[in-house]
């Protein structure tokens, strides 16, 4: 008769080796479904939530063949299992509140994995969500595991970045706005070297005539991760402000400003309505 300590040994390792499995196949659909479309968001937010589930069954599938090498029977052990279950579920409700939650959010579709999100004062790219923690991993490069049932309030941002717009006022004289366009442009690079982590795409420059009389606004857009804006609202616009008041005494303080605005995604399929759509956002934003 074969050693039940060598059964439940063996048990053991299986549940090992299978939850390796899940893991390296997590992983290899996790790249396969990386792109940037719903489905793909969709199948990967499923795929994390079915590999955590599938992990906890191999365990409890493993504790229970083990106990059963020593007399405990299956009937014995589930219903146990259950009975301290609903025992724990009462001494630990948020447990219970992070799995319902998990599939709250999974039937609902409020996010799916590789959507940026602000929850908890936390913000973050979703890496993984599981049963009972969404995995985000942040602008410092670290992960951050929020328990399902502090994600009552989710911000998302639709773009995965926000646009710190730093609008600058061009004086009328076009040799002092040829420089000082040139100047912001230096700066707008110097600035995204010396701060690389909070800049999430290529910053870019456009030009507009706003009011009446019209006034000259040259825009830097810069998209950067939420609330890290603090270098372009303080030492980037101070450096402005300075340099352009040692070209023009009569530059204020005001010419320069920093807004935020969220950048969505234009849904619409009719390229004359898209058309439209995109000289209406155009020119609200040249405020």
């Amino acid at each position: 008769m074969t050693n039940p300590y060598v059964l439940a040994l063996l048990s053991a390792l299986v549940a090992v080796v299978l939850h390796g499995v899940i893991v390296v196949v997590r992983h290899f659909l996790l790249k396969a479904f990386s792109g940037a479309t719903k489905a793909n968001h969709k199948t990967r937010t499923v795929v994390s939530l079915v590999a955590s589930t599938a992990e906890f069954v191999i365990y409890f599938a493993a504790l229970g063949f083990a106990l059963l090498q020593f007399g405990i029977s299956l009937t014995t052990y589930l219903a146990s299992a259950s009975i301290l279950g609903l025992a724990f579920a009462f001494g630990s409700q948020g447990l219970v509140q992070d799995l319902v939650t998990g599939l709250t959010i999974l039937v609902t579709d409020i996010f799916n994995v590789g959507e940026m999100l602000e929850v908890s004062g936390q913000v973050g790219i979703v890496e993984e969500f599981g049963m009972r923690f969404t995995v985000l991993r942040n602008a410092n490069g670290a992960l951050v595991y929020v328990p399902n049932r502090n994600l009552a309030a989710v911000t998302k941002y639709p773009r995965r970045h926000i646009r710190c717009c730093v609008d600058i006022v061009l004086p009328a004289n076009e040799d002092l706005a040829t420089q000082m366009t040139a100047i912001a442009e230096g700066a707008a690079k110097a600035l995204t070297q010396q701060y690389p982590a909070i800049f999430l795409r290529p910053h870019s420059f456009s030009s507009m005539e706003v009011g009446e009389p019209a006034r000259s606004i040259h825009r830097i857009t810069f998209r950067i991760w939420p609330g890290r804006g603090a270098p372009i609202e303080g030492a980037f616009r101070q450096e402005l402000l300075q340099r352009f008041k040692a070209l023009d005494e009569s530059f204020a303080d005001w010419m320069v400003t920093v807004n935020y605005e969220i950048e969505v995604r234009n849904v619409n399929t009719d390229p004359f309505k898209k058309a439209l759509d995109l000289l209406h956002f155009g020119g609200s934003s040249g405020r």
